[in-house]
């Protein structure tokens, strides 16, 4: 009691003084000890000296959350509001006030004081005055200040938010500062709690809305609302928002790339436990400082006898009128002075740490840490002071000095709840101590519970750092409080999103557009959301709406470029992209997507220009560095790939011409070093080209080519997925036509001559009077992609996937001939996805290389792969109860023989359940019952589960493709096909009745399963199955007419189903009913005559959008 007393003597002399910022820090001591609400309304009143008017509203809210009748608390708010510029609020928490006076015995000088206020207010918005409302002149004023000039305070609101960054990104016109998008996005800059300004900007600002590429919001248009539920505080920690509201934490990067257009200014600094209110020069506070009303009319603290709380002070209904001329002195100054220059010292600390405060605001920081260097040198220890320095440093990047400041402020003062929430953001701009990021804003959280701002900032850097359901939870809680914070909801979008609650993610998103039709960031996570699951006219009509918001948004050209190339509009993707390009040139994702647009459409001029350009940017992020890998690796294929522009399409080989080293370290994305040391580089382009420049020929249109075309275009859509994350891809769906079709027409010639020699062997009879066993010859050379070859015996001429025995006339494919066909077509198509046969990767495939496809990744839910999660998991369960075992990371067996683990297994619900059992991170494998060898078991695709992080796991399926099981698989397709042509082969030749046929279907759905467990191509294997599939119907005279069932992924049926049997059924109840006996497709012109070379194939499949 007695230290309360102290605390209370001096609270007394500081506000004597006029020393607001220490008089302040005791209050905070006062209300850690003993919440009451006269102190927090004197706290209000300091905050109001210090121009700290959102603090004030903070305070004040909080009183009347305790007590809603507290006319004083209403009077203090609307004032102000009033100050800041917003004279609807500060009316309407008048009239609030006024209402609870009328029904209340209340005290008349408040009563007539609320009705003073209105009636100026009134008049003020009926006249469009720009002046703040008179103050009182009654004797029950607070301060006693003269008219308010609002111009000024309003002003300099509006100058606070230079730029707003959108996402760490949506504003590409500015300097991509990460710092920025940490210390400006969730700033509240050095002015208190962020401002509501239409819902949250992504940068709060300190008193306007925010500055979208330089140009500034309309100020506060999410007032506060009659009946709104004001906010406890347990503390007057302000959550000042230095950290991004935006996608961008000091520089996180964010999955756009996006970059912040400028800084916002910070203008929120705290006293050690409290942020200093950016005190502008021409504020109306300026004058309540100068003509301060006597402290007994402020304070209160109550003494007696007993050592009970005292009052320093009357109630604000006591008031000392200052003199007149003070108040003449302001009107005369108001433009200027910040403070009353006290006679004892030419500066107060308080004016220093205004100005300090607004050269940070200014974005002049070496100004402002010599400003704060001299209040340091006086006082090492001055909080306040440590703070602002700190903000400076974090602006600049100096992030280690600036963490450094913001400890020692936590060492001068334990309680500075807004110093640990900076370190916190400082932190997790480095990216080197998320945790303890983390732990410093869950400290900040202790002074401020209900903060939505902390929430809001915890929200996003548990977003940025992939917790996502942390994220959830934090951004959740900050909405509730903050229900206009549009920057929380489009986070808690993307948060939402992550976790596959896609539902509830639009939701957010759709809310924080409602907030503010402009909010550019809004609407691009909203684009991107719908990317994501693969809605592109949504994503379309999103971008256009950006567009109309700044036609000069860099990112919304990139975005919709990305889109489009997804889509597989190449040329339209170009154009996008060179715009954005012209708005921002260091942009590197653009660069190198134009590249590869160019790279496929087949100006590899162009292409080559853009990818040494990649390769010459300097680089900040790892992302950056992996794009200039691929750069290096694209640059030689373009090269390659000109080189053969003119030759027949058949010599386009890259597993064959392409070195092994070169192709593990490209599907590796690995840097190139050893691949220029050991491997033959391409010649320049110049010299591909005089054999490589496409000729007019190529680009012309024949009959022929148009009827293949546009048959193509048909038959190729069969392979689009209907499921999220599964874009249609008109490029994609043409080349998937033409090779079924090149597939067809080899398939069905190689039939003809096998039918030949059954119908001779037919003819020939046993010694026993029985017709003699046909077995067909068909040898696979385990070759890839390179030309397959007849036996060793035979004298061959090998045309890409074909051979012929010339002492034979037969004419033979082995499945991997078939394969090679549709692999070489995805190559072609979409140069810049590594497709190549495992077995032609040298040592990686000695070693096993193996492809990896997430479900789960730490807490993100794979948008494209999660649906399969469910029977994955059981697929789990069931294979651990069968063999009893899993595999360790050493490929060490763990026994789960007990019978305890046994039940707790088949109890699992999530992979997190399962790895509890366990123990430690393990695989196990499907298997595949063999048809070659009967009673055989193949080892099928290997399930494993990794943990990430505290929370995360890798919950994904690999397929390690080593030689022996290469070996295994080879005999299996082998047998596979072999049973496919002697299905097709024998009586039932050239039959056109389905029901005849269903052998057939049921040998060519066996093979294809084979093919899906065995994942021999380094990416791309569910296409090429799909698109042969498609191939041999139509060699077999069935054409497949329908669709691929919503949610139905073919390769997955296949992995999941532990026998040839159960795929075959699972496929053939909505395949078979959609199949079609045709024989239409033997009218089209041959595909390799009439897309001959290889520059014809480019043309074809770039033509549809000329």
């Amino acid at each position: 009691m007695g230290s309360s007393i102290s605390e209370r003597i001096e609270l007394a002399k500081l506000c004597s003084s006029r020393d607001w910022s220490k008089a302040i820090r005791v209050l905070d001591s006062l209300l850690a000890k003993s919440c009451t609400i006269q102190d927090i309304c004197n706290r209000a009143f300091c905050y109001s000296q210090l121009e700290l008017h959102k603090h004030v509203i903070k305070d004040c809210d909080r009183a009347l959350q305790l007590d809603p009748t507290l006319l004083q608390a209403y009077i203090i708010k609307g004032r102000a509001f009033s100050s800041l510029g917003r004279k609807d609020d500060a009316l309407l928490v008048w009239e609030q006030g006024y209402e609870h006076a009328l029904r209340q015995s209340a005290d008349l000088k408040q009563f007539l004081e609320l009705e003073e206020l209105i009636k100026f207010a009134k008049q003020d918005k009926n006249n469009g005055r720009e002046n703040h409302v008179t103050e009182s002149s009654s004797s029950m004023n607070l301060t006693e200040s003269g008219p308010n000039n609002e111009s000024g305070s309003s002003e300099t609101s509006k100058n606070q938010n230079k730029s707003s960054d959108l996402s760490s990104s949506c504003c590409e016109s500015g300097d991509a500062s990460d710092i920025s998008s940490k210390f400006g996005n969730n700033s509240e800059g050095l002015n208190g709690s962020r401002e509501k300004t239409g819902g949250k900007s992504p940068l709060p600002v300190a008193e306007t809305g925010p500055c979208i590429n330089g140009k500034s919001d309309e100020n506060y248009t999410n007032h506060k609302k009659l009946g709104d539920k004001p906010k406890l505080c347990t503390e007057s920690r302000d959550a000042s928002e230095i950290c991004c509201n935006s996608r961008d934490n000091f520089g996180i990067q964010n999955d756009l790339s996006e970059k912040a257009e400028g800084y916002e200014k910070d203008d929120s600094l705290m006293n050690g436990s409290h942020k200093l209110d950016k005190l502008s020069c021409d504020s109306e506070s300026c004058n309540n400082l100068i003509k301060t009303s006597d402290l007994s009319s402020k304070l209160s603290v109550t003494s007696s006898n007993s050592g009970d709380t005292s009052e320093i002070c009357s109630k604000s209904s006591n008031k000392t009128e200052m003199p007149n001329e003070a108040g003449d002195e302001a009107k005369r100054n108001k433009k200027f002075c910040v403070t009353r220059i006290s006679k004892a010292k030419s500066i107060t600390v308080d004016f220093r740490l205004s100005r300090g405060i607004a050269q940070v605001n200014e974005g002049k920081y070496a100004s402002a840490i010599s400003v704060f260097d001299q209040i340091l040198r006086e006082d090492p220890t001055y909080p306040e002071a440590l703070i602002g320095r700190g903000t400076a440093f974090a602006f600049q990047r100096e992030l280690e000095s600036a963490i450094a400041d913001f400890s020692k402020a936590i060492e001068a003062n334990p309680l500075a709840g807004e110093a640990w929430k900076r370190r916190g953001q400082a932190r997790a701009a480095l990216g080197e101590s998320v945790q303890q990021a983390i732990q410093d804003l869950t400290k900040a959280l202790e002074f401020e519970p209900n903060s939505a701002d902390i929430l809001h900032e915890r929200g996003i850097v548990n977003f940025k750092f992939k917790d996502f359901d942390a994220a959830v939870e934090d951004l959740s809680a900050c909405v509730k409080l903050d229900k206009d914070n549009k920057s929380a909801y489009t986070y808690l979008g993307l948060a939402l999103s992550s976790i596959g609650e896609y539902k509830k993610a639009e939701e957010a998103h759709l809310k924080s557009i409602q907030l503010d039709q402009s909010f550019l960031e809004g609407w691009a996570h909203l684009t991107q959301f719908y990317q994501d699951l693969a809605n592109s006219t949504k994503a379309l009509e999103c971008i256009q709406k950006v567009l109309q918001v700044d036609i000069r948004f860099a990112k919304a050209y990139h975005m919709r470029g990305l889109l489009l190339h997804g889509m597989g509009e190449h040329r339209k993707a170009i154009k996008d992209l060179s715009i954005g390009l012209s708005i921002e040139n260091s942009n590197i994702e653009c660069l190198y997507l134009r590249a590869s647009c160019y790279h496929a459409i087949g100006e590899y001029g162009e292409a080559v220009k853009d990818y040494d350009a990649t390769l010459d940017m300097e680089l900040d992020s790892m992302e950056k560095f992996v794009l200039q890998c691929l750069a290096f690796y694209q640059k030689e294929l373009v090269l390659y790939t000109a080189s053969k522009i003119n030759s027949e399409f058949c010599w386009f080989d890259i597993d064959g011409d392409i070195d092994a080293l070169f192709k593990e370290y490209w599907c590796k994305r690995l840097h190139p070093k050893n691949v220029c040391e050991k491997v033959y580089r391409q010649p320049p382009l110049r010299d591909s080209l005089k054999r490589g420049k496409l000729r007019k020929q190529d680009f012309a249109m024949t009959k022929q080519k148009t009827a293949l075309l546009v048959a193509a275009d048909s038959i190729g859509k069969k392979i689009q997925y209907d499921c999220p994350g599964f874009l249609p891809n008109r490029r994609q769906h043409r080349m998937a036509g033409l090779a079924a079709f090149e597939i067809a027409q080899k398939v069905s010639k190689a039939w003809r001559s096998l039918q030949a020699e059954w119908k001779h062997s037919n003819r020939s009879m046993s010694k026993y009077g029985k017709k003699a066993r046909r077995r067909i010859n068909m040898p696979s050379q385990n070759r890839g992609g390179a030309g397959c070859s007849t036996s060793s015996s035979s004298e061959s001429s090998t045309l890409y996937g074909v051979a012929e025995d010339k002492t034979s006339g037969r004419y033979m494919m082995s499945w991997q001939d078939v394969y090679s066909l549709a692999v070489r077509w995805r190559q072609i198509s979409e140069p810049c996805d590594p497709v190549v046969w495992v077995n032609k990767l040298g040592e990686e495939f000695k070693s096993g290389f193996g492809s990896h496809t997430p479900l789960i990744l730490g807490q993100a839910k794979v948008v494209r792969y999660y649906p399969n999660y469910e029977r994955t998991l059981n697929a789990a369960k069931t294979i651990m109860k069968d063999k009893m075992y899993v595999h360790n990371k050493a490929d060490e067996s763990i026994g789960i023989s007990k019978n305890e683990k046994l039940q707790d297994i088949m109890d699992a619900k999530t992979c997190s359940d399962l790895y509890k059992v366990v123990g430690e991170d393990f695989w196990l494998a499907t298997w595949c019952n063999s048809t070659a060898v009967e009673g055989k078991r193949l080892e099928g695709t290997r399930i494993t589960l990794v943990k990430m992080g505290e929370h995360g796991y890798d919950f994904a399926i690999r397929t390690p493709c080593t030689p022996s099981r290469w070996d295994e698989y080879d005999a299996e397709m082998a047998t596979a096909w072999e049973a496919v042509c002697n299905a097709y082969c024998g009586e039932i030749y050239g039959s056109t009745d389905l029901d005849v046929l269903e052998n057939v279907r049921d040998a060519i759905l066996r093979m294809t399963y084979y093919w899906y467990n065995f994942m021999p191509l380094s990416r791309g294997s569910a296409a090429v199955g799909f698109i042969v599939l498609l191939g041999l119907l139509l060699a077999a005279n069935m054409e497949f007419d329908g669709n691929i069932p919503n949610g139905v992924q073919v390769d997955w049926e296949a992995i999941l189903n532990f026998d040839p049997s159960n795929f075959v059924d699972s496929i053939k109840s909505w395949l078979y009913p959609s199949l079609k006996v045709t024989t239409s497709w033997k009218d089209y012109p041959d595909v390799a005559s009439t897309f001959a070379t290889t520059g014809s194939v480019v043309a074809g499949l770039s033509s549809y959008d000329d």
